[in-house]
């Protein structure tokens, strides 16, 4: 990966190299109280038929994935950082958990088909990746939906990526906005929201 430019999750855990530690067990702990955590992989389910191939694109600790997988779907995680990816298999067994970068994640070279029927890209990952990569991935979101299927992107406002910016580049690499809400529960998106979850077809 020389050459590459680090994104910010790279530059946190750059900076303190127990960042990815924490975290896992930020999620195992809230998943232990009885937390609910899986609300982004309920709206994934629900627009899916069962048995549907599914990508958990920046995956973390396998919560969504792990969710899917449960619930009958054939799941790809893919995320940059081996801590959380060995979490996710320590976790969430039975998805096929990937070490990749979104910008090139390459799954014919790891013998995945890339058609998958949803991606799905929760927990700020979109505002994690470096400015000069997130169209990159996006055109990737793109090529490799299956001709009907949908991406769902969520993260928050004030994270330096404007919406109005991430639904522009959406657009530039091939996606079709087809609805904007403001919350995985569905709440209705206004001018006003501090969250965007955005669904896409592929444009064309």
């Amino acid at each position: 990966m020389s050459g590459r430019t680090r994104n910010q999750w790279e530059e946190l855990t750059a900076a303190n190299p127990t960042h990815s530690a924490r975290y896992v067990e930020r999620f195992r702990a809230l998943a232990a109280e009885g937390t609910d955590i899986f609300g982004e992989a309920r709206l994934v389910d629900a627009m899916l038929e069962r048995g549907s191939r599914v990508l958990d694109a920046g995956c973390g600790p396998g919560r969504v994935g792990g969710y899917l997988h449960r619930v009958g779907h054939t799941v790809v995680g893919v995320d940059l950082d081996p801590v959380l990816i060995a979490a996710a298999e320590q976790d969430y067994p039975g998805p096929t958990w990937i070490v990749g970068d979104l910008a090139a994640p390459d799954f014919p070279g790891r013998g995945i088909a890339a058609d998958f029927d949803a991606i799905v890209c929760a927990g700020n990952v979109m505002t994690f990746l470096a400015p000069a990569t997130r169209v990159t991935a996006l055109t990737g979101f793109a090529s490799n939906l299956a001709s009907t299927g949908r991406a769902v992107v969520g993260f928050g406002a004030d994270r330096g990526y404007d919406f109005r910016e991430f639904l522009a580049d959406a657009e530039t690499a091939g996606l079709a906005l087809d609805l904007r809400l403001s919350t995985w529960d569905l709440r209705p998106y206004t001018e006003d929201s501090d969250f965007l979850v955005a669904v896409f077809s592929r444009a064309g």
